[in-house]
């Protein structure tokens, strides 16, 4: 018995030592082995970058969008100004061009009418220095030739500028342009609610009236206004 109990001692001994190096093996590993420090390596690379990298990149870029911002602002600033000034430049022109056309817009018309005022002045010198006394022939004579050459310049000049006068006897009755005295019976020929005389005559300047033309119209009853 005793011997047998030797001869199996090796062999727990070699079953013993088999089980730890196998245990040794599936997961008892050396603190310094080769997959350690790969576990260890792998565990550092996969740890995030230090964040001082990534807001220094984001704050520069805003810093040049807000300077390339702040550059178009002070262009359209720039260009905003300049349009401000040239419309209020025009305005003035304009406003300038308005005015000198309230002040000359009559000018031609003016000048026209000093040659008018040339004719009645040497109408009036010569009556009143060729005329002897008690000639009043004469000078009736030289007024008539004076007012007729006044009158027919005057037409001239009224024609030339569009300035026109109403002859509206025998039309019909117009409030638009004449202006109602009273009413007067029809005589013959003479069709009610037209124009029968004319007081006052009235003018057109390029087809618009500037003055009413005063008249009488006829009608059928005796009653006047």
């Amino acid at each position: 018995m005793a011997a047998r109990s030797l001869w199996a001692v090796p062999r727990r001994v070699q079953r013993l030592a088999a089980s730890c190096t196998a245990s040794y093996g599936r997961g008892w590993l050396h603190p310094f082995s080769t997959a350690t420090q790969r576990t260890t390596g792998e565990d550092c690379s996969s740890e995030d970058p230090p964040d001082e990298l990534g807001p220094s990149l984001a704050e520069r870029a805003l810093r040049l969008k807000a300077v390339k911002l702040e550059k178009e602002v002070q262009d359209l600033t720039v260009r905003y100004q300049r349009a401000v000034a040239d419309s209020e430049n025009i305005r003035r022109k304009t406003q300038r061009c308005i005015e000198d056309a309230k002040i000359f817009g009559i000018q031609s018309f003016c000048k026209d009418l000093v040659e008018v005022a040339d004719i009645l002045e040497k109408t009036t010198e010569c009556i009143s220095g060729e005329t002897e006394p008690g000639d009043q022939k004469l000078t009736l004579e030289k007024v008539f030739r004076g007012l007729s050459l006044l009158e027919a310049k005057l037409k001239s000049v009224f024609a030339k500028h569009g300035l026109e006068k109403m002859t509206p006897i025998g039309d019909k009755y117009d409030p638009h342009e004449h202006e109602l005295i009273c009413h007067v019976p029809a005589g013959v020929g003479v069709q009610p609610g037209t124009v029968a005389l004319v007081r006052q005559d009235g003018y057109k300047l390029q087809g618009r009236t500037i003055r009413l033309a005063q008249v009488e119209v006829a009608v059928e009853s005796q009653r006047r206004l």
